[in-house]
Protein backbone atom coordinates (compact mmCIF):
# COMPACT_ATOMS: atom_id res chain seq x y z
CA UNK A 1 0.00 0.00 0.00
CA UNK A 2 1.38 3.41 -0.97
CA UNK A 3 1.96 5.87 1.84
CA UNK A 4 3.62 9.20 2.54
CA UNK A 5 7.16 8.61 3.84
CA UNK A 6 8.58 12.14 4.11
CA UNK A 7 8.63 14.48 7.11
CA UNK A 8 5.05 15.07 8.27
CA UNK A 9 6.09 18.31 9.98
CA UNK A 10 6.52 19.81 6.50
CA UNK A 11 2.84 19.13 5.86
CA UNK A 12 1.80 21.27 8.82
CA UNK A 13 4.12 24.05 7.69
CA UNK A 14 2.79 23.86 4.13
CA UNK A 15 -0.83 24.17 5.30
CA UNK A 16 0.05 26.92 7.78
CA UNK A 17 -1.68 25.16 10.66
CA UNK A 18 -0.97 22.43 13.18
CA UNK A 19 -2.40 19.13 11.93
CA UNK A 20 -1.21 17.16 14.99
CA UNK A 21 0.37 14.42 12.88
CA UNK A 22 3.11 13.44 15.38
CA UNK A 23 1.11 12.89 18.53
CA UNK A 24 2.58 14.21 21.79
CA UNK A 25 5.46 15.93 20.01
CA UNK A 26 2.95 18.41 18.53
CA UNK A 27 2.07 19.56 22.07
CA UNK A 28 5.70 20.15 23.07
CA UNK A 29 8.24 22.87 22.32
CA UNK A 30 9.91 20.42 19.90
CA UNK A 31 7.09 20.93 17.41
CA UNK A 32 8.60 22.04 14.09
CA UNK A 33 5.62 24.27 13.33
CA UNK A 34 6.19 26.22 16.56
CA UNK A 35 9.82 26.81 15.64
CA UNK A 36 9.30 27.50 11.91
CA UNK A 37 5.74 28.60 11.22
CA UNK A 38 6.36 29.31 7.55
CA UNK A 39 6.12 27.12 4.46
CA UNK A 40 9.00 24.71 3.78
CA UNK A 41 11.43 25.24 0.94
CA UNK A 42 13.70 27.99 -0.32
CA UNK A 43 10.86 30.48 -0.79
CA UNK A 44 8.88 29.54 2.31
CA UNK A 45 9.26 33.00 3.84
CA UNK A 46 7.54 34.66 0.91
CA UNK A 47 3.99 35.86 1.32
CA UNK A 48 1.54 33.47 -0.31
CA UNK A 49 -1.19 34.77 -2.63
CA UNK A 50 -3.70 32.13 -3.71
CA UNK A 51 -6.25 32.13 -6.51
CA UNK A 52 -9.73 30.71 -5.82
CA UNK A 53 -8.50 27.37 -7.13
CA UNK A 54 -5.44 27.56 -4.89
CA UNK A 55 -7.60 28.15 -1.79
CA UNK A 56 -9.78 25.14 -2.69
CA UNK A 57 -6.72 22.98 -3.34
CA UNK A 58 -5.12 23.88 -0.02
CA UNK A 59 -8.35 23.00 1.81
CA UNK A 60 -8.51 19.62 0.09
CA UNK A 61 -4.85 18.92 0.84
CA UNK A 62 -5.37 19.87 4.48
CA UNK A 63 -8.28 17.44 4.89
CA UNK A 64 -6.40 14.65 3.12
CA UNK A 65 -3.40 15.11 5.36
CA UNK A 66 -5.38 15.25 8.60
CA UNK A 67 -6.70 11.75 7.89
CA UNK A 68 -3.51 10.49 6.24
CA UNK A 69 -5.01 9.63 2.84
CA UNK A 70 -3.59 9.67 -0.65
CA UNK A 71 -5.43 11.22 -3.60
CA UNK A 72 -7.01 8.05 -4.97
CA UNK A 73 -8.40 7.04 -1.59
CA UNK A 74 -9.71 10.54 -0.95
CA UNK A 75 -11.44 10.72 -4.33
CA UNK A 76 -13.15 7.42 -3.54
CA UNK A 77 -14.56 8.84 -0.31
CA UNK A 78 -15.73 11.96 -2.12
CA UNK A 79 -17.49 9.91 -4.83
CA UNK A 80 -19.26 7.88 -2.15
CA UNK A 81 -20.24 11.01 -0.19
CA UNK A 82 -21.61 12.56 -3.39
CA UNK A 83 -23.91 9.56 -3.94
CA UNK A 84 -25.31 9.71 -0.41
CA UNK A 85 -28.32 11.76 0.62
CA UNK A 86 -27.68 15.02 2.40
CA UNK A 87 -24.87 17.58 2.20
CA UNK A 88 -21.88 16.17 0.32
CA UNK A 89 -19.26 17.95 2.44
CA UNK A 90 -20.78 16.74 5.72
CA UNK A 91 -21.14 13.22 4.31
CA UNK A 92 -17.45 13.27 3.40
CA UNK A 93 -16.38 14.27 6.92
CA UNK A 94 -18.60 11.58 8.48
CA UNK A 95 -17.16 8.88 6.23
CA UNK A 96 -13.62 9.90 7.19
CA UNK A 97 -14.54 9.98 10.88
CA UNK A 98 -15.97 6.46 10.68
CA UNK A 99 -12.63 4.95 9.62
CA UNK A 100 -11.36 2.45 12.18
CA UNK A 101 -7.90 4.05 12.42
CA UNK A 102 -9.53 7.41 13.17
CA UNK A 103 -11.76 5.86 15.85
CA UNK A 104 -8.75 4.19 17.47
CA UNK A 105 -7.04 7.59 17.58
CA UNK A 106 -10.15 9.40 18.86
CA UNK A 107 -10.57 6.85 21.67
CA UNK A 108 -6.99 7.42 22.79
CA UNK A 109 -5.47 4.03 21.94
CA UNK A 110 -2.89 5.79 19.74
CA UNK A 111 -1.24 9.21 19.88
CA UNK A 112 -1.72 9.93 16.15
CA UNK A 113 -3.72 8.59 13.21
CA UNK A 114 -0.51 7.23 11.63
CA UNK A 115 0.23 5.26 14.78
CA UNK A 116 -3.40 4.08 14.93
CA UNK A 117 -3.18 2.86 11.33
CA UNK A 118 -0.07 0.85 12.10
CA UNK A 119 -1.59 -0.71 15.24
CA UNK A 120 -4.75 -1.69 13.36
CA UNK A 121 -2.75 -3.30 10.54
CA UNK A 122 -0.76 -5.29 13.09
CA UNK A 123 -3.91 -7.00 14.38
CA UNK A 124 -4.12 -5.32 17.78
CA UNK A 125 -7.85 -4.50 17.69
CA UNK A 126 -11.23 -6.20 17.45
CA UNK A 127 -14.59 -4.78 16.43
CA UNK A 128 -17.56 -6.49 18.08
CA UNK A 129 -15.26 -9.33 19.13
CA UNK A 130 -13.88 -9.98 15.63
CA UNK A 131 -10.33 -9.17 14.59
CA UNK A 132 -10.16 -6.32 12.07
CA UNK A 133 -6.87 -5.21 10.50
CA UNK A 134 -8.20 -2.87 7.82
CA UNK A 135 -7.65 0.82 8.75
CA UNK A 136 -10.38 1.98 6.33
CA UNK A 137 -13.03 -0.28 7.90
CA UNK A 138 -16.13 1.88 8.53
CA UNK A 139 -17.56 1.49 12.02
CA UNK A 140 -21.27 1.75 12.80
CA UNK A 141 -23.21 3.13 15.76
CA UNK A 142 -23.08 0.60 18.59
CA UNK A 143 -19.81 -1.02 17.50
CA UNK A 144 -17.41 -2.00 20.28
CA UNK A 145 -13.73 -1.38 19.54
CA UNK A 146 -11.40 -3.26 21.85
CA UNK A 147 -7.67 -3.86 22.24
CA UNK A 148 -6.95 -7.57 21.97
CA UNK A 149 -6.04 -9.29 25.23
CA UNK A 150 -2.47 -10.07 24.19
CA UNK A 151 -1.90 -6.48 23.00
CA UNK A 152 -2.84 -4.67 26.22
CA UNK A 153 0.74 -4.55 27.48
CA UNK A 154 2.06 -2.71 24.43
CA UNK A 155 3.81 0.41 25.71
CA UNK A 156 2.58 2.67 22.90
CA UNK A 157 -1.06 1.89 23.64
CA UNK A 158 -0.66 2.34 27.41
CA UNK A 159 1.24 5.63 26.99
CA UNK A 160 -1.41 6.95 24.59
CA UNK A 161 -4.18 6.16 27.07
CA UNK A 162 -2.32 7.99 29.82
CA UNK A 163 -2.10 11.18 27.77
CA UNK A 164 -5.54 11.10 26.11
CA UNK A 165 -6.86 13.60 28.68
CA UNK A 166 -4.88 16.29 26.87
CA UNK A 167 -7.11 16.16 23.80
CA UNK A 168 -10.20 14.58 25.38
CA UNK A 169 -12.67 11.95 24.19
CA UNK A 170 -15.42 13.13 21.81
CA UNK A 171 -18.97 13.07 23.17
CA UNK A 172 -20.11 10.52 20.58
CA UNK A 173 -17.62 7.93 21.88
CA UNK A 174 -17.37 6.18 25.23
CA UNK A 175 -14.05 4.89 26.59
CA UNK A 176 -13.67 2.17 29.20
CA UNK A 177 -10.03 2.74 30.03
CA UNK A 178 -9.71 -0.14 32.49
CA UNK A 179 -10.93 -2.71 29.97
CA UNK A 180 -9.26 -1.17 26.89
CA UNK A 181 -12.64 -0.84 25.21
CA UNK A 182 -14.51 1.90 23.39
CA UNK A 183 -18.09 2.16 22.14
CA UNK A 184 -19.43 4.23 19.25
CA UNK A 185 -22.50 5.82 20.90
CA UNK A 186 -23.48 7.91 17.86
CA UNK A 187 -22.12 9.51 14.74
CA UNK A 188 -20.97 13.12 15.17
CA UNK A 189 -22.97 16.08 13.92
CA UNK A 190 -21.09 18.65 11.83
CA UNK A 191 -20.88 21.07 14.76
CA UNK A 192 -19.13 18.36 16.82
CA UNK A 193 -16.20 18.29 14.40
CA UNK A 194 -14.03 21.22 15.40
CA UNK A 195 -11.28 20.74 12.81
CA UNK A 196 -10.42 23.96 10.94
CA UNK A 197 -11.76 22.67 7.62
CA UNK A 198 -14.12 24.30 5.13
CA UNK A 199 -15.42 21.19 3.40
CA UNK A 200 -17.58 23.16 0.96
CA UNK A 201 -14.38 24.31 -0.75
CA UNK A 202 -13.41 20.66 -1.32
CA UNK A 203 -16.84 20.02 -2.87
CA UNK A 204 -16.42 23.05 -5.13
CA UNK A 205 -12.98 21.82 -6.23
CA UNK A 206 -14.18 18.34 -7.20
CA UNK A 207 -17.39 19.65 -8.78
CA UNK A 208 -15.57 21.61 -11.51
Amino acid sequence: MARYRESVCKLCRREGIKLFLKGDRCYSDKCAFERRDYAPGEHGHRRQKYTDYGVQLREKQKLKRIYGLLERQFRGYFARADRMRGITGTNLLLLLERRLDNMVFRLGFASSRNEARQLVMHNHFTVNGKKVNIPSYLVEVGDVIEVREKSREIARIKEALETVVRRGIPSWLELDKENFRGVVKALPAREDLTMPVQEHLVVELYSK
